[in-house]
């Protein structure tokens, strides 16, 4: 009898966990259900360590990790989507998607059409080649890449940068993607390429890289921008939101922790003011 009453309470207890169990995935699946749903266009061409999608198709990264963190702030689900970079502002302004997260710098050019949060991080402009070239270069003085070949990815504040200051000394090479880029760097069909300092560190840490180093350092041009942030519809109230949700991750110490760990992006970024 003592075993037929230790089998049933047995029984009635597995039950129980059961049901416990299904009754909480169910109110974690409503709950889910019941926060808004931001849908976040990202590059469809992976940057890493900023973002990249693992084998099973998941995206990770730096820049995922900041906007999951600024999702739990604003108590929002954010759905990502797959965009092409040159597709990523026309998806924006068909409300294909809500917001723009794929490290995109803030221009005059791009405030024409779009809006843009707070900044949520910064990276120098930096021009990368062979650390056999010992040429000297300087941002601020473009006949020293006189006859130079640079390459840059096609639609950039940085391709509008080297129209603007260099076109008239160097060669500009314009590539679709930034890795078709540094594979001419390393074919030596050009002499340098110029991008954000962060978006360097994956080339600069492999085996491709290890005989490359920065050149030069570009600061203080208007037409390298503002920051990285978020595009959003023009007068969208989202931009307050957002900015707001940015601002807190970064003073409660969030955005340093993600930061932490990332240790090839310490020193490439900064937190915006």
């Amino acid at each position: 009898m003592r075993v037929r009453i230790t089998r049933l309470v047995a029984a009635l207890l597995s039950l129980t966990a059961a049901s416990f169990a299904a009754n909480a995935a169910n109110a974690a699946t409503a709950a889910t259900a019941a926060q808004p749903t931001l849908r976040i266009g990202v590059d469809a061409e992976s940057y890493p360590p900023f973002f990249s999608k693992d084998a099973s198709g998941s995206w990770k990264g730096w820049e995922i990790d900041l906007l999951n963190a600024v999702c739990t702030k604003m108590n929002v689900h954010c759905q990502l989507t797959d965009v092409a970079w040159d597709g990523l502002v026309p998806s924006l302004q068909n409300g294909k998607i809500d917001v723009i997260w794929s490290s995109m710098t803030i221009t005059g050019e791009r405030q024409k059409v779009i809006d843009f949060t707070r900044p949520y991080y910064e990276s120098p402009t930096v021009f990368v080649g062979a650390k056999s070239d010992r040429r000297k270069v300087d941002c601020a003085v473009p006949a020293t890449f006189k006859g130079r070949v640079i390459g840059v990815e096609a639609g950039t504040n940085f391709s509008a940068f080297l129209d603007a200051r260099f076109k008239h000394d160097a060669q500009i090479k314009s590539f679709d993607k930034f890795d078709n880029a540094l594979a001419d760097l390393v074919a030596g069909r050009v002499d340098y390429v110029q991008e954000g300092k962060g978006l360097f560190t994956a080339f600069l840490n492999s085996p491709d890289g290890k005989d490359y180093e920065i050149k030069g350092v570009c600061k203080d041009d208007p037409v390298l921008g503002l920051g990285v942030g978020g595009g959003v519809r023009r007068g969208d109230a989202l931009r307050a939101r957002l900015s707001d949700a940015i601002a807190q991750v970064q003073k409660d110490g969030t955005w340093d922790a993600i930061t932490a760990r990332y240790p090839k992006l310490q020193g490439t970024i900064e937190k915006s003011n």
